[in-house]
């Protein structure tokens, strides 16, 4: 890992702008905690790993190969899937 990548963001960061960075789930908590926080309704400050983060993880943990073997032939339309 470079010694500059912060592949962790805090929910006070996050906007709606940071769907491609965080994802929508993770983008939208930031943008409850931004709203909700300053009306005094108490959320803790989370965290979202970045997908920068995410696919780090997966190289390094030589995770891409099996993780294929495992979804590439799934059809998200059955469930039995």
């Amino acid at each position: 890992m470079s010694d500059q990548t912060n592949y962790i963001r805090w929910f006070n960061e996050l906007t709606i702008d940071d769907v491609p960075l965080v994802g929508g789930k993770n983008a939208s908590l930031g943008e409850m905690y931004q709203a909700l926080t300053p009306q005094g309704i108490q959320i803790p400050n989370g965290f979202a790993v970045t997908a920068e983060g995410y696919r780090y993880l997966l190289a390094e943990s030589e995770a891409w190969q099996p993780l294929h073997q495992i979804l590439d032939d799934l059809q998200a339309d059955n469930m039995a899937d």
